[in-house]
């Protein structure tokens, strides 16, 4: 094992035990008290069971038969999680089938920032991770289940049910992915068409037409961001079967698959504390989780997601530990926006088996955890297959079949991992280097201040950013108004940098998982709302960020410090929802600290 991994997983460990020895008490505590359901009185217990039917009632009457509960992210808007339309009833089946009953325990939102990017319900984005971990929690309030299947894909969607679940440590649960879409039109022509429409040079209709064939059926989008990369930790870290992130729905090998989840939450709730979720996360596995997501590139906003998720099952990380694992973590894979293969592809050139092989063989991940399947990360190697028409699980490729897609971790992309935490007088923020040239990871330039993200929009149409310069766009924190992604820059940003010009951006607010080419400090703390320097910067000041050294400086810094912070207008919060999170917003912790107000 490498051993600056052993070192920073043995600060975690230290860091963390007071939390995680009270945090292991409660479990241990819930699981000596049980299922209600073999104490509940008659009324409660035939209110548990009054709408099933006759036979599942027989066997939830006694308490032999195991429980299963259902909590499910469904929706028909979102491509995702269309797919989960059925599965209630499938899975179900399989639950009989496995000599068990299934019932779902209650339903999560899920909202797509896809949808509301730079409109006011991006203001609601990173909040419904915390209303999904607390419907996750009154969904199994009923305490009448022996494991959890859950039902999730996209960016908020599987943190929110992780940091729930992680409230129930006793129970065993099982994530029961949807797949993603199969592959439309290539990532380049997709992002040929996005700036060209950015540029003026084609209409609406054909901007729609292209993004159409690339976002077109049920199914996950296949680009590399928070939705995949949160598929990519969930298997990483032992929660979903081997090789089962990437197949496409609607197929006899998913169903298979989902048997096959059911199959083994029906067995893991047999064995006590041994695969109960509280189990599987401990350090090493969010360590793992870490390195996942460095080795591949994933999206920037899991910085945010893991700090949450670790902290639900009391573990304390923070940027310095991830900063310090890039430090040592090759990049392995490319895919969108870090290269032009789809998930799809990856999935064919290897997938997470082969990822999961290489880093193991170099010493890169923890071995010695426990998943879903029992004990080792090395049955993660293998890959899911079909044989008598039945899930069998055999050695993944030993070698990667694309090498553009998936490399070994002996001869890298990168050295790094890509995210890095930036310090300096302007505060500490993360930046995503694993798509940004090497050329491009120092910039000094003076500063451009936007308050709104349509502002620097309107300046782009206007001309008026042909210039060397570093974009602020202070006032987009958690405290302020909920930090929504400003992944509507990314386009503009990456035609001035086209254009020979050297841009970058510092911001409090985030930019998605599908950061792209331009070196981007996001998430900075402290944020504006809080005082944080970003509020004293003003046009024309001297800024520098060095990705390499991992500095974010304003230069003249006796001379901003002195400024009083600027203000902006007053905006209405209460329209859309978004009144209903004012105390969301007061009690929000930093981004560093997970960006939530229930932890």
């Amino acid at each position: 094992m490498h051993s600056t991994i052993n070192n920073i997983t043995n600060r975690i460990i230290k860091r963390s035990k007071a939390t995680r020895d009270s945090y292991l008490d409660e479990v241990d505590g819930m699981f000596a008290d049980g299922v209600y359901r073999s104490s509940l009185s008659c009324g409660n217990l035939a209110h548990s069971f009054a709408g099933c039917n006759t036979s599942d009632k027989d066997e939830l009457s006694g308490n032999s038969t195991k429980n299963i509960g259902l909590v499910t992210a469904y929706n028909d808007m979102l491509s995702a999680h269309r797919v989960y339309e059925n599965y209630p009833e499938e899975l179900r089946g399989y639950a009989r089938k496995h000599k068990a009953v299934l019932q779902v325990a209650g339903a999560v939102p899920a909202m797509c920032d896809g949808v509301t990017q730079g409109k006011e319900g991006m203001e609601l984005s990173l909040f419904s991770r915390d209303v999904i971990a607390l419907s996750t929690c009154i969904g199994l309030s009923h305490n009448v289940f022996d494991a959890v299947l859950s039902l999730g894909i996209c960016d908020k969607i599987v943190p929110g049910l992780m940091m729930g679940c992680l409230n129930y440590g006793h129970l065993p649960v099982v994530f029961v992915p949807g797949g993603p879409m199969p592959t439309g039109i290539s990532n380049d022509e997709k992002a040929r068409i996005r700036q060209e429409f950015a540029e003026g040079k084609i209409d609406r209709n054909e901007l729609l037409k292209g993004e159409s064939d690339s976002y077109h059926s049920p199914g996950t989008c296949t680009f590399y961001g928070t939705a995949n990369s949160n598929q990519m930790l969930m298997e990483i870290m032992g929660m979903q079967l081997p090789g089962s992130s990437f197949v496409n729905p609607d197929t006899a090998h998913r169903r298979l698959l989902n048997d096959k989840a059911v199959e083994i939450a029906v067995e893991n709730s047999k064995l006590g504390l041994e695969r109960s979720i509280s189990r599987i996360i401990n350090e090493k596995s969010i360590v793992n989780a870490i390195i996942g997501l460095l080795a591949t590139g994933g999206s920037t906003n899991h910085t945010i997601h893991l700090i949450a998720i670790a902290k639900a099952a009391g573990i304390i990380i923070d940027w310095e530990d991830m900063s310090d694992l890039s430090d040592v973590i090759p990049l392995i894979t490319r895919m969108y926006p870090n290269g032009a293969a789809d998930v799809n592809h990856f999935h064919a050139a290897g997938g997470m088996c082969f990822v999961i092989k290489t880093l193991l063989r170099q010493g890169l991940l923890h071995n010695d955890v426990t998943t879903i399947l029992g004990h080792g990360l090395e049955q993660y190697t293998k890959e899911s297959k079909i044989l008598n028409g039945e899930i069998s699980f055999s050695e993944g490729a030993d070698a990667s079949l694309n090498l553009n897609v998936i490399r070994p971790a002996s001869e890298p992309f990168s050295a790094d991992g890509g995210i890095k935490i930036l310090k300096g007088n302007i505060g500490r923020s993360v930046i995503k280097t694993a798509a940004v040239a090497e050329e491009h990871r120092i910039i000094e330039a003076p500063a451009l201040v936007f308050h709104e993200q349509q502002d620097f929009l309107d300046a782009f149409k206007k001309n008026e950013l042909n210039k060397d310069f570093i974009a602020v766009v202070p006032f987009q924190g958690p405290k302020q108004n909920g930090m929504p992604e400003l992944h509507n820059l990314t386009p503009s940003l990456s035609i001035l940098q086209k254009r020979g010009y050297k841009i970058g951006l510092i911001t409090d607010g985030r930019m998605s998982g599908a950061s792209g080419k331009v070196p981007a400090a996001i998430h900075l703390t402290p944020e504006a709302m809080d005082g944080g320097l970003i509020s004293k910067i003003r046009n024309g000041d001297l800024l520098k960020i060095d990705a390499i050294k991992g500095v974010i400086d304003v230069i003249d810094y006796e001379t901003v410090s002195m400024r009083a912070p600027s203000t902006i207008e007053a905006k209405n919060r209460n329209s859309l929802g978004r009144g209903l999170f004012a105390n969301a917003r007061q009690n929000v912790s930093t981004s560093e600290e997970g960006a939530s107000f229930i932890l």
